[in-house]
């Protein structure tokens, strides 16, 4: 299986020439991930980089990084990456540390390892001797402590910014945008020990209160609903035929086969004309217009021409 990082150039000579060119000065060198890293003397860092960009020609440095590790009693490592343009390969160098022990600039040998220097004592507190402008640079200026170690609190701090209500630069304590919570990652279908939000106002669900939502049903209780489904509907039932399917006895039957009163006057009132009817017809015929349209006036004398 090919391994995810960028394929560099294999260098199995690598180790020798180090030992050789770094004598005590390497402490260690491991081979993880088709990645070298060496750990040298902190207080040989300056030369052992010399020694690595003139004899083993690693030209550039990329990067340097810190990582905490508040157990170790020299809990800080800085971290330095470093490129050969004409091998193809990536070496990293690493040296042990702490809170009050400097470690020498390499600002000499690498004039941009300045700002990446400022950038490890903003955030871990690590001090670099010979540093030219040794200030913080990812932080604001009043800033307290360093955010990149363990045991950084989350709140307590005091940060600046600008206040485009006050229209001036303003200091607050550092706050969380969301406060720390508590969750309950208990299914709801399981039941709380608390009443959850919505359940206080149902009423007449069986359910005691403080329970939660109701326990789901067993597969036997689920299978039996999913048969009583599928089940075929019950037959229609028959409509009856005759009186003697009625089954209210003979007088019902006989009095049921009765016409009744308000049945006998609906159907005479239906055959009698309605008030309406009767007015209409006593109403004069409109009308009619003459066959043949009144001829036209003759003109006479002295009428206009």
């Amino acid at each position: 299986m090919a391994h995810p990082a960028p394929l560099v150039a294999p260098q199995p000579s690598l180790a020798a020439a180090l030992k050789t060119l770094l004598g005590a000065d390497l402490l260690a060198h491991d081979f993880a991930a088709d990645e070298d890293s060496i750990t040298v003397d902190r207080t040989a860092v300056a030369g052992v980089m010399v020694a690595l960009r003139d004899n083993l020609e690693y030209q550039q440095l990329m990067e340097i990084a810190g990582v905490d590790y508040p157990d170790r009693a020299e809990r800080f490592e800085v971290v330095y990456h470093l490129l050969s343009v004409t091998k193809n390969h990536r070496l990293r160098v690493r040296v042990s540390t702490d809170e009050a022990t400097p470690v020498p600039s390499i600002v000499p040998v690498w004039p941009n390892a300045g700002w990446l220097e400022r950038e490890v004592f903003d955030m871990y507190g690590v001090l670099f001797a010979g540093n030219p402008d040794l200030r913080r640079i990812l932080t604001d200026y009043g800033f307290q402590g360093h955010p990149q170690r363990k045991d950084f609190p989350l709140t307590g701090y005091t940060e600046l910014r600008y206040s485009e209500e006050d229209k001036r630069v303003v200091y607050e304590p550092v706050k969380l945008a969301q406060d720390l919570r508590n969750f309950d990652f208990l299914s709801p279908w399981e039941g709380a020990d608390y009443v959850l939000p919505g359940d206080e106002k149902a009423g007449g669900t069986g359910e005691a209160p403080g329970k939660g939502a109701p326990t789901p049903l067993t597969a036997a209780e689920v299978k039996a609903a999913d048969d009583k489904a599928k089940a075929p509907p019950p037959p229609t039932p028959k409509t009856t035929e005759n009186t003697r399917q009625t089954g209210a006895g003979a007088k019902a039957n006989l009095k049921a086969a009765k016409t009744s009163r308000d049945g006998a006057k609906a159907t005479a009132a239906a055959k009698a004309k309605t008030p309406a009817t009767k007015k209409a017809e006593k109403a004069p015929a409109k009308p009619k217009a003459p066959a043949n349209p009144r001829a036209p006036r003759k003109p006479k004398a002295g009428d206009d021409a």
